[in-house]
């Protein structure tokens, strides 16, 4: 089975057709959709379809997208996750071409937005901290801004819950031996809701947070058991 993880902050107009979307595009595979609220203040949650594989968990306070992501990875009962937004800007239909890419033998396929829907300003502060940031933590990604992503459920252990995690998902599974590839993805311009998001508010914190990734990258420890007997 197959879980779709979506935090979600203050979506309201959003989240009843993404979930009619999602439905669609994954028609002919098993799934649920994990729908976490970072404690919205709007009508989110009165919105949500309580339709079967719709799971909806709710954060005692407003916490942030790495906890609220977080939660749901750690949640979720498929044996395959997918990542994305609440804001309807990813494209589900975008998934079951992940989901072949696994098939070739990856373990984390992360999209990137190659004709990304954004103001100017806001593509040329994210490639600039992108390209800074997988240098520095040496994840091969050229988009980690883009929160569409696919992995095997085992990936999860590599997964930490600190503020800023969700910017360090390829670092941290690639750290762990993980196999991770790249695909171009639809972005698609936001139509309802307001980015909760922007440079000037996560700059700092995304650098101090770059700086303790890369220690714990170097403190790893990678554990593969090659075999397991009982007498």
């Amino acid at each position: 089975m197959l879980s779709v993880v979506i935090p979600l902050y203050n979506e309201e107009d959003n989240i009843a057709p993404l979930c009619e979307e999602v439905r669609a595009a994954l028609a002919n595979h098993p799934f649920e959709i994990v729908l976490v609220d970072d404690k919205s203040s709007d009508g989110t949650l009165a919105r949500i379809p309580r339709l079967p594989g719709i799971r909806v968990i709710e954060l005692a306070k407003n916490t942030g997208q790495s906890a609220a992501m977080y939660a749901g990875i750690q949640a979720a009962k498929g044996s395959v996750l997918a990542l994305m937004d609440g804001d309807r800007q990813n494209d589900p239909a975008d998934i079951p071409k992940m989901l072949r890419e696994l098939e070739r033998g990856f373990d984390l396929v992360c999209g990137y937005r190659a004709n990304r829907q954004d103001s100017l300003s806001k593509k040329l502060t994210s490639r600039f901290a992108n390209a800074i940031r997988s240098r520095f933590t040496k994840d091969g990604v050229r988009d980690t801004g883009c929160t569409l992503k696919v992995m095997r459920t085992e990936c999860r252990e590599a997964l930490l819950p600190f503020y800023g995690m969700h910017r360090f998902i390829p670092a941290l599974i690639k750290g762990m031996g993980y196999r991770i590839t790249e695909m171009a993805v639809n972005h698609r311009p936001r139509v309802a809701g307001v980015s909760k998001y922007g440079f000037g508010n996560r700059a700092f914190k995304a650098t101090c947070d770059m700086f303790a990734v890369r220690w714990l990258l170097t403190r790893q420890i990678q554990v593969r058991i090659a075999r397991e007997t009982e007498s």
